[in-house]
């Protein structure tokens, strides 16, 4: 592992209810792994882009209902291709060589979870996306 590599992963926080089993598939096993410590790392950087794309968009956002509010997550995320790439770019911009080598093994479907974790953990955290 090189400089690069250590330093990534010792920037990464621990996650104890993180758990890791023989008979998870590689998939799962890398999602635990690596794509959890990295979403919870990168968390704050996820919520000021997203607050950024709210603004950017006229901010109706903050003005419809809590319901309204968990579709336009969706949407944003489904339907933007250009933020979706940026999302992606934030989450890979964190992988080790290795975990890239891993990651292009199967890229769509790391792609898949990667951006359904980013909606479930906006979603999650929706009462923090108010203007600043």
């Amino acid at each position: 592992m090189n400089k690069r590599d250590v330093e990534l992963i010792a920037l990464r926080p621990e996650l104890p209810g993180v758990k890791t089993y023989d008979q998870m598939s590689d998939q799962e096993f890398f999602q635990n792994n690596t794509l959890r410590p990295i979403l919870k790392l990168q968390n704050d950087l996820l919520l000021a882009l997203f607050r950024h794309y709210i603004d950017k968009h006229k901010g109706v956002f903050y003005e419809i209902s809590p319901q309204r509010k968990m579709d336009y997550i969706e949407s944003a995320i489904h339907k933007d291709m250009k933020f979706r790439n940026i999302l992606k770019g934030l989450i890979l911009g964190q992988f080790t060589l290795e975990e890239y080598q891993i990651y292009t093994l199967d890229s769509s479907a790391i792609n898949k979870r990667i951006l359904s974790m980013i909606k479930e953990r906006l979603k999650s955290q929706v009462q923090l996306l108010n203007p600043l």
